[in-house]
């Protein structure tokens, strides 16, 4: 298993780094000004609606039954209920898609008050997400055939699709001259890339003799068991997007440069979510669907456990990190062009901020499977509205003394509370158990951060000075410390756990 979540999180971190690159030319190319705003919100609004009927809700209900099915009934039930679900899933795709082009200046309205009277973000903003919402119907194809490799433990294919957008959109912006502004290069490339990742999902499922096609729906009983885990997972979903809808909506009414600044920050803070939980995420699932279809009750704990263990490991240095030196990440990363000293402060105080929830944001995924192995998405449907809740209340009281950064710290806040939540009901209901070899190696790795995080915090004036004086210093000096933190926290790994229980992940020892 942690093989596979090394192969998931191997390519993920492909595409987090595309992903900074394309983040680069971004902010030189953007900036934190009114077009930046303008294409942020255009992203993130199909991004919404694909976390929430898509990613979401769908994989949390489609890919433990479809590994159910195919272990109790074959390759062949299996394909037949897959097909099905990919006929309902386009004609809803279609309908949504049609009901958003058709009232895109409502749905700014609606998400994006703030920029109602803005001569410059709004129409343009209206414009950017015509072009862009389209992205989220060829995403959904992809995550039902990404959620078909998966089942069938094929991981590389669906990992690697979003290194697809990150190349689609640094070409555009490459030839950003020949369009209207940068934003309208950066849309189309957007829409470019969901053809290429469907086609290379796509293509992955039909080497695997598992590619669905159109077939009539019938609501037999492996679809209605399906809507019936779906209905709470979409419900689930939107609740957490709707936390994150509130950003959106709360920061066009502050100052121009807001929506970027969290932008850049969650980029950040998405690398190691998704290089770390959601590959443990989307390992585990279908791993413990597998073991609990066979009455392994006890290898699926073993599994969860092992993968929370594997995470805490490599999330730990990056919460150091974004705390003790966010401003330094920033400036490394993004100053350049249009991209400013000012807005990398803004930006390293909102990553500090969601540095806050690193840990909750990157251990959910892993704590919520098994509840959605055993096909019960309802019960982390209440633990996501609570935290949903708690985040908006908070937002709400913080967007004024904090702006960004209290929007960011909200959103932490929630992560806990959703992540202290699901484990509370799991214990509860006798899903889960916190093995001895967890509880101890936790507290391991917390004194390992920590001891990280000093040697981080000492080092950084000196080194600062020691560069201040080269071609880019601030990136010499974020990759000295990197190597001085890396090499501190692999040696105190090491001499606290030893090499067996390294080699024990790596299937080398019991």
């Amino acid at each position: 298993m942690i093989k596979r979540i090394l192969t998931v999180g191997g390519f993920t971190l492909l595409s987090r780094v595309t992903g900074f690159v394309r983040d680069i030319i971004l902010a030189a190319v953007l900036g934190a000004g009114p077009v930046a705003d303008a294409f942020f919100v255009a992203l993130r609004l199909p991004n919404h609606f694909r976390a929430i009927f898509a990613e979401g809700a769908f994989n949390a209900a489609f890919v433990p039954a479809y590994a159910r099915i195919r272990e109790q009934n074959g390759a062949e039930r299996a394909g037949l209920f897959a097909n099905r679900i990919l006929t309902l899933l386009l004609a809803s795709q279609i309908l949504l898609l049609g009901v958003a082009l058709l009232f895109t200046p409502a749905v700014i309205d609606l998400l994006a008050p703030g920029f109602v009277n803005d001569p410059v973000r709004y129409p343009l903003a209206v414009e950017l997400t015509r072009i862009t919402f389209p992205y989220l119907l060829l995403i959904t194809l992809v995550t039902l055939y990404g959620g078909i490799l998966n089942a069938l433990q094929r991981f590389a294919a669906a990992a690697a699709a979003p290194i697809l957008l990150n190349l689609s959109l640094v070409m555009a912006l490459a030839i950003a001259a020949f369009f209207p502004t940068a934003g309208h290069a950066a849309a189309w490339g957007v829409l470019v890339a969901g053809v290429l990742e469907f086609l290379l999902v796509a293509g992955a499922a039909w080497r695997a003799e598992a590619l669905a096609a159109l077939r009539w729906p019938t609501l037999d009983a492996d679809v209605r068991q399906f809507f019936r885990a779906l209905g709470p997972a979409v419900v689930g979903s939107a609740g957490v997007q709707l936390a994150l809808f509130a950003d959106t909506i709360i920061a066009s009414f502050l100052p121009a440069g807001a929506v970027s600044s969290l932008y850049y920050a969650d980029r950040l803070n998405q690398l190691p979510i998704g290089v770390i939980g959601i590959a443990a995420g989307t390992v585990v699932l279908p791993e413990m669907a597998r073991r609990l279809a066979a009455g392994d009750d006890a290898g699926a704990s073993h599994a969860q456990n092992r993968a929370v263990e594997f995470t805490l490991m490599l999330a730990i240095p990056c919460v150091a990190a974004f705390f003790i030196i966010p401003d330094l990440i920033m400036r490394a990363l993004f100053v350049r062009g249009a991209f400013t000293d000012a807005d990398a402060i803004a930006a390293g105080q909102t990553l500090a901020a969601y540095a806050f929830g690193l840990l909750p944001f990157v251990l959910i995924r892993s704590a919520v499977a098994t509840f959605f192995a055993r096909g019960d998405t309802s019960t982390p449907v209440i633990a996501a509205l609570i935290a949903a809740a708690v985040n908006i209340a908070f937002k709400i009281l913080l967007m004024g003394p904090l702006a960004q950064v209290g929007l960011a710290l909200a959103t932490s806040i929630g992560a806990w509370i959703n992540l202290l939540l699901v484990l509370w009901f799991a214990m509860r209901a006798g899903h889960s158990r916190i093995d001895h070899r967890l509880r101890q190696s936790a507290i391991k790795l917390a004194a390992a951060g920590l001891g990280m995080g000093i040697i981080v915090w000492l080092c950084a004036a000196p080194l600062g000075k020691l560069f201040s004086g080269w071609p880019a210093h601030d990136v010499m000096t974020l990759m000295a410390l990197a190597a001085v933190g890396g090499t501190f926290y692999a040696g105190m790994v090491l001499t606290i756990f030893g090499r067996r229980w390294l080699a024990a992940f790596r299937g080398r020892a019991r």
